[in-house]
């Protein structure tokens, strides 16, 4: 049996790569006809496209530019605040200093209070995960 853990060790990240096939052959030829469309369209040569109202006018970069950092997957990763390492740790020592600032001021009654209000999150905290995979 696995005991519960606070502080969880991390994990190195998976290699998973996405291969792209990038032709800069293909993507030039693509960019000079288009450019050379827009050339004749602009002389009156050509009749201009309905769908194309100069949207992209002015860019001649690459489409794959850019690309990479769009679809990254650490971005995306988000985590609940509650469930971080950090927010846990914090807890831990708000409610010692609290316990000790307690004991001071109001002796072990303070103490008695704190644990019992621990219990009680824990109790609360047990009984909805409960729940949770009885409706599973």
């Amino acid at each position: 049996m696995k005991f519960p853990q606070i502080f969880r060790t991390t994990q190195p990240m998976r290699f998973d790569i996405k291969p792209r096939y990038y032709d800069p052959v293909k993507e030039e030829i693509q960019q000079r006809t288009s450019r050379i469309k827009k050339e004749l369209q602009a002389e009156g040569k050509l009749p201009p496209e309905a769908g194309n109202d100069g949207v992209y006018a002015g860019y001649d970069g690459s489409s794959i530019r850019g690309a990479f950092t769009g679809g990254s997957q650490i971005k995306g990763r988000q985590s609940s605040a509650l469930t971080s390492a950090g927010m846990i740790r914090l807890v831990i020592f708000v409610l010692l200093i609290g316990s000790l600032f307690g004991y001071i001021y109001y002796g072990p009654e303070a103490i008695y209070a704190i644990l019992y209000g621990i219990g009680g999150v824990v109790l609360l905290l047990l009984f909805f995960r409960i729940r949770r995979q009885q409706r599973r």
